[in-house]
């Protein structure tokens, strides 16, 4: 007797994600053609909304007031000098050269400004596309750099265009790309040190695995483990993170937290490796090591990016050694080296004790929750001039907001991945926590500081990766329970909602004249006014 095959119910029958999968796992021509097709589509992307109309508007936004004028007289001088009062209008109309020569107190290392000049220096200083372009090719770049460093947690290319792509259409990554402030070059670099961390540790495991096996005996496993000097990414990572001190003092933060990570997932190598002494092996033996190839490349990347201080004399502090150098011990350090530990020494006093009133203050303890995020600009035309035809009046707004779904997607995945890290040990899942305990931990130490909502820009692109992480897990843990279909029907419409929101929310990221009330849609919060 003939019988005909039931038909698979809709549940069983493999989703368009499944067969897209198959069909390029099974063609390595068409996966290597994704594999860079996806990553330069996703870059073009960012660069187009950070570049289009990046001159305006045509101010000085928010704390460009500082970064681009000190910029400016730091690339023609070598250091930061003071400015005349009303320096900002008179900038913007090209009176570029009214600087002094007396050195400026500035709190934030050099390397970030001379990347904001450098533009300035081609195109002209009094160009907002000139100093703003820096930033904005930083961010286009920090999306490509998430999408290497996603791609090589993962493996994926599906994993790492999503990660990618939800930085590449964030407006806190927009809008911190279209003004020269230094956030987004942290970031850059920060970014980059991770990524080097995970090249170093694809290969670390398997050469200390492949020396430790080599060492077993009849006696049984070694009591110690071998010393790994070849590591040039640990070199990289160190380089990426002086650099990223160079832009702000939080890269410390960054280089302290790899060191750590490398100390600790070293050791939990060597114990599943089978060295008996684990943990002294990778703290007074490894970790010596490892301290050598991160610390003092990153130390001379930060020094030398104050050389244009170091080797000119109207630096701020620049001799404040001379009179009265140090004695003892340190006596053997020169002059210029003094004066900049007395320089820096005054700069962390200051910082430390910031706690001007601002209107868009923010404390790390609410930036989870999204409470206040910052307003770079805003200009209102009254209804009836230049075109505005909205009885209320029209407005642009330069508005630092990620996209709020994301965020709070984004944040609660972090959670779960704590959760998920406990029950798994997965050492990528530790990787992501780390880089975000890096960049946010440090910040609820400084409850009193004014400090800002737009310093997330640094969290973001971890905070994607827990997300990207979560939505995967989530993805594949129901094709074994029959429910892929209905669960990758949710995954995407939560995408195309965030692209929605991301369409809502532009006009407020790009600065487009908007009628009043179109403003007004877009304070879901209190604080968001």
């Amino acid at each position: 007797m003939t019988t005909t095959a039931e038909p698979l119910a809709p549940e069983e029958r493999p989703t368009l994600l499944d067969r897209w999968h198959r069909r390029v796992s099974g063609d390595p021509v068409l996966a290597r053609r994704i594999g860079w097709i996806a990553p330069l589509l996703i870059t073009l992307l960012a660069a187009v909304l950070r570049l289009s109309n990046l001159a305006h508007p045509h101010a000085v936004v928010f704390d460009e007031t500082y970064y681009v004028k000190d910029a400016w007289s730091q690339w023609v001088l070598g250091y930061a000098a003071t400015w005349p009062d009303e320096a900002d209008e008179r900038f913007l109309a090209g009176e570029t050269d009214i600087f002094t020569t007396t050195g400026s107190f500035v709190v934030h290392p050099p390397l970030g400004k001379y990347l904001i000049g450098l533009p300035m220096a081609l195109f002209g200083a009094d160009s907002t596309f000139a100093w703003r372009l820096a930033t904005a090719l930083a961010g286009t770049a920090c999306v490509l750099v998430l999408y290497l460093l996603a791609r090589s947690l993962s493996g994926s290319v599906l994993f790492a265009s999503l990660a990618s792509g939800l930085l590449a259409i964030d407006g806190l990554g927009i809008v911190m790309s279209r003004v020269a402030l230094l956030d987004i070059f942290l970031t850059l670099f920060t970014l980059l040190a991770f990524w080097f961390v995970v090249l170093d540790r694809r290969s670390h495991r398997v050469t200390l695995a492949a020396r430790v096996a080599a060492r077993w005996d009849d006696a049984g496993p070694p009591s110690w483990g071998p010393v790994l000097w070849n590591r040039p990414w640990i070199i990289a990572a160190g380089a990426a993170a002086g650099a990223a001190s160079a832009v702000k003092w939080s890269g410390a933060f960054v280089l302290a937290a790899i060191g750590l990570y490398l100390v600790v997932s070293d050791a939990l190598a060597r114990r599943r490796a089978g060295v008996l002494f684990w943990p002294m092996d990778a703290a007074a033996r490894q970790g010596v090591a490892s301290f050598l190839l991160l610390v003092p490349v990153a130390l001379m990347v930060y020094l030398a990016s104050w050389t244009g201080w170091l080797v000119t004399d109207g630096g701020y502090d620049r001799h404040s050694a001379d009179a009265a150098p140090a004695t003892g011990l340190w006596s053997w350090v020169p002059l210029p080296l003094q004066s900049l530990w007395r320089y820096h020494e005054g700069i962390y006093a200051s910082t430390a004790a910031m706690s001007t009133p601002h209107a868009y203050a923010s404390p790390a303890v609410q930036w989870p929750l999204l409470l206040r995020p910052t307003s770079m600009y805003a200009n209102s035309t009254p209804n009836g001039t230049d075109g505005c035809t909205d009885a209320n009046g029209c407005w642009e707004i330069l508005y630092s907001m990620p996209n709020p779904i994301v965020w709070w997607a984004a944040v609660a995945a972090t959670l779960y991945l704590v959760y998920r890290f406990i029950r798994t040990r997965d050492g990528r899942y530790a990787l992501v926590l780390t880089a975000v305990a890096a960049t946010y931990v440090p910040w609820l130490l400084y409850p009193d500081r004014t400090i800002f909502q737009f310093y997330t820009v640094l969290i973001q692109p971890f905070l994607l990766l827990a997300l990207v992480f979560v939505v995967q897990e989530v993805v594949r843990g129901t094709r074994s329970s029959g429910r892929a279909r209905s669960t990758q029907r949710i995954v995407w419409a939560f995408l195309v909602l965030v692209v929605v929101i991301a369409a809502f929310w532009f006009p407020l990221w790009s600065a487009m004249r908007v009628p009043y009330e179109f403003y007004r849609l877009h304070n879901w919060l209190p604080g968001w006014v």
